[in-house]
């Protein structure tokens, strides 16, 4: 009995040294997440999302993101590296260019080309006839680890995300795989980046974002919306800022979303002055009470990733206007189309995006 006990004893004793010692890529930083507000007001519950039309992806995954190019073509991308391209109605599908990496985020320049953040390869840029060449690797000699989000000024100018500077996602086995890990640590360190065209530099716009995500222009370009995932805001921040941070309080960067009930990811311009917002995951509890205690994040990261409070599923679109009112709310409580991360308006449709779709969802607009 005694030598049972004992061996029960040592290993207790190495689950304990593994929960508390094993070394893991993470340094966690202590903070307040605010109080969730729930789903009420603006974002009371609804189903509004549930019933989507769906066009299959040929076994495709992941369609980030979408976009209308200037050839009345719709696009796409998705987790393979490849970027489709078919009719607004989903018909004759072909694949338009395979990256090598994978684009999230991408926009269309004067000249047709289409500008892709690849979170793998950098600023990326495809000519109509298929051509890829890259733009931007790096900023200051700080290599670009995880180019997220792009928009096109009508200036030419490039307004990118580098959603972290700790985790990239080639570094460290994919986009989610690094998204979790800078997430769980709250170092802050994702930035928005300008590419000029004209002069082929890059620059720092603003620094010191948690995961910084999806970016889009105001009317008038003077500034630009940018989704801060990791804590659950979305910034107003004027192209003009050089080398801001963020937490540093200054009139160039001014919050317009503070404590959303989910984690904002791609931010698109819509119609009739609208701005789309995806809510990729609900608010978790078990999260955000680990914002103070750095250990338990650690030791998360030490568990089986069964064991991770990754959030439920639960789709979740918002459109907003310029000044921070919500004039559209669309969910699906039981994340039927998974990972809403916005929303693609066009004349008569509302295309959904989503992280790990098999299929685009759309609904009649």
């Amino acid at each position: 009995m005694k030598k049972v006990a004992a061996v029960v004893a040592a290993v207790l004793a190495l689950v304990a040294a593994y929960l508390c010692l094993w070394p893991v890529p993470i340094e966690p930083v202590s903070w307040a997440a605010p109080q969730p507000p729930g789903y009420s007001g603006p974002y009371a519950v609804n189903d509004r999302l549930a019933h989507l039309q769906l066009i299959p992806l040929g076994g495709e995954q992941g369609p980030e993101h979408i976009v209308i190019g200037p050839d009345g073509q719709l696009y796409t991308t998705v987790a393979s590296g490849n970027i489709l391209r078919m009719k607004p109605d989903g018909s004759a599908q072909e694949v338009f260019v395979n990256t090598g990496g994978r684009v999230l985020g991408f926009d269309f320049d004067a000249a047709g080309n289409l500008v892709a953040a690849d979170a793998e390869l950098g600023l990326l840029s495809v000519t109509p006839d298929r051509k890829i060449s890259v733009l931007a690797r790096e900023v200051n000699g700080d290599p670009i680890r995880y180019a997220d989000a792009v928009v096109v000024a009508r200036n030419g100018r490039m307004y990118f995300s580098d959603a972290s500077t700790r985790f990239g996602a080639r570094q460290w086995g994919g986009t989610f795989e690094a998204s979790v890990l800078d997430i769980l640590e709250q170092s802050s360190t994702g930035r928005i980046l300008e590419f000029d065209p004209a002069t082929a530099k890059v620059r720092v716009v603003a620094r010191g974002i948690a995961f910084a995500n999806g970016v889009a222009l105001t009317a008038d370009e003077s500034a630009l919306f940018v989704a801060e995932t990791g804590k659950y805001r979305v910034w107003k921040i004027s192209v003009a800022a050089q080398d801001l941070d963020i937490a540093q309080a200054s009139p160039q960067a001014q919050l317009l979303f503070d404590n959303l009930p989910g984690y904002p990811d791609n931010l698109m311009r819509g119609r009739d002055g609208k701005i789309w917002m995806g809510l990729v995951k609900p608010r978790n509890p078990t999260i955000d009470k680990m914002a103070t205690q750095p250990f338990l994040r650690k030791l998360t990261l030490r568990l089986p990733r069964a064991l991770w409070p990754i959030p439920q599923a639960y789709g979740h679109v918002v459109a907003f206007t310029e000044d921070g009112k919500v004039v559209a709310d669309l969910q699906d409580p039981g994340g039927t189309y998974p990972e809403t991360t916005a929303v693609t308006e066009t004349a008569d449709r509302l295309y959904v995006q989503s992280l790990h779709a098999e299929a685009l969802g759309w609904l009649p607009r």
